[in-house]
């Protein structure tokens, strides 16, 4: 059984987002083939798209078993879980997790692109991935999260102060 490292985003801009969050990282720690090893503080941050509430982000770095399509089968399982419901692109929701990379895979799929074909231009992802992996080098200019994150204008993006998603003892998984 190959075990890889990933990266996830989290966010919620609908409900009380950060119990929200918190529910979605027991419910990874819940499952047997994944392993939650870190995760950011939490911070707000201003949206991209139609006018909404701000967003609360952060970011998780996982174990898991699972092969990739897997994985994102996962993360789509849970948002469902929390009444995440599709309207439109960018628009408001409870829950969002995006799974961003997969050791240094590379993959293009219908359904899944690594690593996430957008991450390195958003600094809402960028600045709780630097907190938590900063050395991690993006698989083709070789860069690290935090060469990449410093590139970014971070304007509308605030650490909440004591806000972190609590991890559990262990989770026991692989």
């Amino acid at each position: 059984m190959t075990v890889n490292r990933s990266a996830i985003a989290l966010g919620s801009n609908l409900g009380d987002s950060l119990a929200i969050l918190q529910g979605a990282i027991a419910a990874l720690e819940r499952h047997p083939d994944v392993t939650v090893l870190r995760s950011s503080s939490i911070y707000q941050t201003a949206p991209v798209g139609p006018p909404q509430p701000d967003y609360f982000n952060a970011c998780a770095l996982l174990a898991s078993s699972l092969a990739p399509e897997s994985l994102l089968q996962l993360l789509l399982a849970i948002e469902g879980q929390f009444g995440r419901v599709r309207r439109e692109r960018w628009g408001a929701r409870r829950l969002d997790l995006d799974l961003l990379l997969v050791e240094d895979q590379q993959l293009q799929t219908p359904s899944l692109e690594l690593p996430h074909p957008r991450m390195w231009e958003r600094a809402f992802v960028m600045v709780p991935l630097a907190e938590i992996a900063p050395d991690w080098r993006h698989p083709q200019s070789g860069q690290t999260i935090a060469e990449i994150c410093a590139t970014l204008p971070a304007d509308g993006i605030h650490r909440l102060p004591d806000a972190q998603i609590c991890l559990q003892a262990s989770s026991g998984g692989l």
